[in-house]
């Protein structure tokens, strides 16, 4: 197995991701969070939207469109 794919395989699913990012919404709303705890959510939650944005483009740029001909192609 390659890196690549062992990386791949211990990044968490879009899912994971968005509950997690649900998660860490919450935690910031909370008035008992210290600013220490704050800036490190953020920087989770940061990260998070990162990867989610990547992998969101990979998928995108997967995408078939079918033509006007009846053809698909890679868009």
């Amino acid at each position: 197995m390659t890196e690549q794919t062992e990386q791949k395989k211990n990044e968490p699913t879009l899912e994971e991701s968005f509950r997690r990012l649900d998660e860490i919404a919450a935690r910031l709303e909370e008035k008992d969070i210290s600013l220490e705890e704050s800036f490190q959510l953020y920087k989770e939650g940061m990260e998070l939207l990162k990867t989610c944005s990547g992998t969101i483009d990979q998928v995108e740029k997967k995408m078939l469109q079918i033509s006007s001909d009846g053809t698909l192609r890679e868009f």
